[in-house]
């Protein structure tokens, strides 16, 4: 199992910002690039006006974890940074989950995986 590493710093947000590639839709936008190391690294970002601190939170563990569950379908190597919008608010973990999977495949990161049968298909 891989370990991501966390984007804390204010500076290194604002770097992925202006040199990342971005695409969202009604409940996140996602910002990658390339780090050239062999670990991903994830910042994650809600707004106080997606709601109060229990609800900001909320959201940050459901994209977080829906990350995790994902993690071995994702290319190594980038700096991801996701931005909730006030549309996460209230989501389920499943519309979370599907809006992350959304982007990853907009950006093209998410790996091909194998089926039984021998050929091979994106998961969705």
């Amino acid at each position: 199992m891989k370990k991501t590493e966390s984007i804390k710093k204010n500076e290194e947000f604002r770097e992925i910002y202006s040199t990342g590639k971005s695409y969202a839709n009604k409940n996140l936008v996602m910002y990658m690039r390339k780090n050239h190391t062999g670990k991903n690294r994830l910042g994650i970002s809600v707004s106080k006006k997606t709601g109060n601190s229990v609800i900001r939170h909320r959201i940050t563990r459901l994209i977080r974890e829906s990350y995790r569950l994902n993690e071995d379908r994702i290319l190594e190597g980038l700096d991801i940074v996701v931005v909730a919008r006030t549309g996460a608010k209230g989501k389920t973990y499943r519309e979370i989950e599907e809006s992350l999977l959304h982007l990853m495949k907009l950006h093209g990161i998410l790996i091909k995986q194998e089926m039984s049968n021998g050929s091979y298909k994106e998961k969705e």
